[in-house]
């Protein structure tokens, strides 16, 4: 298992070849301390865990790895199911052109949802798909600390949790600001 910048981890994700809609996440406050604990999954490309903190209004800094190679019978209880609420993990736009396209794009599709029923899964997952998003899915994050789904992830990866611990803690105090941005 290697420790990364949480960038390249993403990265992993948005270079898979997956179906995005097959992402689900489940997050929340780091236990005993600064930061967030985020479990990013998948059935067909596994299970990835990132420690993250806003270290100012304009800088994330964290570390992740890959923590199983397939999302089994039993990890799949621990992430969200339809319905929850929603994550997203985009590529940014590189050119002007590319800009415009998704501009458009996205335009369409939120003229077409004003002008039908349609449901706010519908929505997302059109946006999702005018947005070319490479992940996304259900998402379980609680605000206020640490659900149990965070906690049994947190508990079947020990190991892994250690080990991102001890790399997430020298960087907090290499980067010395004692507490995170809010």
């Amino acid at each position: 298992m290697r420790v990364r910048d949480w960038r390249d981890v993403l990265e992993d994700v948005t270079e898979s070849d997956a179906d995005p809609s097959g992402w689900r996440a489940v997050g929340g406050g780091r236990e005993g301390g600064l930061g967030e604990d985020l479990y990013l999954g998948h059935p067909g490309v596994g299970v990835y865990q990132l420690k993250t903190y806003a270290k100012n209004p304009f800088e994330v800094r964290g570390v992740g790895t890959r923590v199983a190679r397939q999302v089994d019978d039993d990890i799949q209880p621990y992430f969200p199911a339809e319905g929850s609420g929603h994550f997203g993990v985009q590529s940014p736009i590189e050119s002007e052109n590319e800009a415009q396209q998704v501009g458009t794009e996205l335009e369409s599709v939120l003229s077409a949802h004003a002008d039908a029923p349609t449901s706010p899964e519908d929505l997302f997952e059109d946006v999702m798909g005018a947005l070319d998003s490479p992940a996304y899915g259900p998402l379980s994050y609680d605000r206020e600390g640490r659900s149990e789904h965070l906690s049994g992830l947190t508990d079947t990866f020990e190991e892994a949790e250690e080990m991102l611990e001890t790399e997430f803690d020298d960087l907090v105090e290499g980067d010395g600001v004692g507490r995170g941005f809010q």
